[in-house]
C-alpha cells in the first residue's frame, strides 16, 4: 500500500479560496498520474482533475479557471480559488499505477478531507 494523505481542508465562504495538499510516502509521485476526486452527500464521487507523469494536467469543466492542479515528488497539490457552495465535498486524492492518465486506474487512495463553501 501506498499511503496518501490529504490536509488543507475546511470551511470557507463563497469565493474563497482554500489549498489542498495530499504527502504520498513510498514512492515518487512526480513519476506518476495522480488526481483529485470529490465527493458531495448524496452524489457519486467525480473527478476534479489529474496530472500525468509529464505534468500534464486535465480539469473538469466545472472546475476550469478555478482550480489548478500540481506537484512535486512528494505531494500533490490542490489550489482552489472562487469556491462556490457545489464545491462542497469530501475531497481525496489518489495515485494511478503507471505515467499516463488517459484510462488509468487509480489504485492508492488518501482518506479525503472535507471542504464546506457557505452561501
Amino acid at each position: 500500500q501506498v499511503p496518501l494523505v490529504e490536509s488543507g481542508g475546511g470551511s470557507v465562504q463563497a469565493g474563497g479560496s482554500l489549498s489542498l495538499s495530499c504527502a504520498a510516502s513510498g514512492f515518487t509521485g512526480s513519476e506518476y498520474c495522480m488526481g483529485w476526486f470529490r465527493q458531495a452527500p448524496g452524489k457519486k464521487r467525480e473527478g476534479v482533475g489529474n496530472i500525468n507523469g509529464v505534468g500534464r494536467t486535465t480539469y473538469t469543466d466545472s472546475v476550469k479557471g478555478r482550480f489548478t492542479i500540481s506537484k512535486d515528488n512528494a505531494h500533490l497539490y490542490l489550489q482552489m480559488s472562487s469556491l462556490k457552495p457545489e464545491d462542497t465535498a469530501i475531497y481525496y486524492c489518489a495515485a494511478a499505477a503507471g505515467l499516463w492518465c488517459s484510462g488509468a486506474r487509480f489504485v492508492y487512495w488518501g482518506q479525503g478531507t472535507q471542504v464546506t463553501v457557505s452561501s
